[in-house]
């Protein structure tokens, strides 16, 4: 699959504009100026942006807790996903999900889920439903290594592979669970096996490579929408900051320097500026523009989320389903 400048650009720009957005809500979060709890995906960037690149807009995704760069690849803004962080009513959720359960049904974002594992089996459904109903949609499903240890794993994955959903199962195996390395939480060294037990198809990529991303999503993505059934996709990443924002040293009481160097010499986006500086389809100049304009982009968002109101005391009783 030969994949164009254009395209190429333009998953640059969406990894970059990721990636400014957690470095800046991490430090506007150690300032105290955003509530809550924070999961950054500060490296993890080449993921999202490869499958949503795939996807047509009536797709959806089912994202995890840690989940901006999902929504942000899929078309989510600065400025109303600043606005939820800061829990104001022009959020994406009117200020009530705050950072882990972020959802937009027009942007095809089926919710972010602070419970591990809980959009696995939701993408099972949805995926189903799209094939029942015939619409030509797919479901990804975003979540990580630890998930892929929950018993909802198994019993969504079996789920979609016996009733063929439209569903892509995608592993962000950032090589931790909160502080437990893969070695302590399972015995196999590829999760992507596991598809064997469901008769489905299962691959490890690298997910610090965009373009190889693309290229595997693309394959799973056309399976899934020709309804041939489930894949699942394993992309071998690592989160450059601790399992929460304010975690103390940033992860380095259970992770070494040079363990945390080596993976940040992997950085997706520059591997993909590189790349394109060096044959000439990109200039420095160029990529510092794109900077500057998302910088403003991110000074905007801030502006627009400070001056949104708050919710009412009333607004707890709204948006209630029981």
């Amino acid at each position: 699959m030969v994949i164009d400048k254009k395209l190429k650009i333009r998953m640059l720009k969406e990894m970059l504009r990721i990636r400014m957005f957690e470095e800046k809500i991490q430090q506007l979060y150690l300032q105290g100026q955003i509530p809550g709890s924070m999961h950054l995906s500060t490296g993890q960037e080449a993921i999202p942006v490869g499958f949503c690149a795939n996807l047509e807009k009536d797709d959806y995704i089912i994202s995890s807790h840690r989940g901006h760069h999902h929504i942000l690849a899929k078309g989510g803004q600065y400025k109303y996903m600043m606005a939820e962080l800061y829990g104001r009513t022009t959020g994406y959720c009117k200020g009530k999900g705050g950072s882990m359960h972020i959802a937009c049904a027009e942007l095809g974002v089926l919710g972010a889920n602070g419970i591990v594992g809980g959009g696995i089996c939701i993408a099972a459904g949805v995926g189903f439903a799209s094939k029942y109903l015939k619409n030509n949609r797919v479901t990804v499903a975003f979540f990580g290594d630890g998930a892929a240890n929950t018993g909802a794993f198994h019993e969504g994955i079996n789920f979609a592979a016996v009733r063929k959903s439209s569903t892509v199962f995608v592993i962000e195996n950032n090589q931790y669970a909160i502080s437990v390395p893969r070695k302590l939480s399972d015995c196999i060294e590829k999760q992507s096996i596991r598809a064997v037990g469901y008769g489905i198809p299962g691959i490890t990529i690298d997910g610090n490579d965009v373009l190889a991303v693309y290229k595997t999503a693309n394959d799973a993505i056309k399976k899934a929408r020709l309804g041939k059934g489930p894949s699942i996709v394993e992309c071998m990443t690592y989160r450059w900051h601790g399992h929460h924002a304010g975690e103390p040293k940033d992860g380095l009481l259970y992770r070494s320097a040079e363990e945390m160097e080596s993976w940040r010499k992997k950085d997706p986006v520059k591997r993909l500026k590189e790349e394109l500086i060096k044959n000439n389809y990109l200039t420095d100049k160029e990529f510092s523009g794109f900077e500057d304009t998302f910088k403003v982009e991110l000074d905007e968002a801030i502006e627009f989320a400070n001056k949104s109101p708050l919710p009412e005391p009333g607004e707890l009783y709204k948006d209630v389903y029981v």
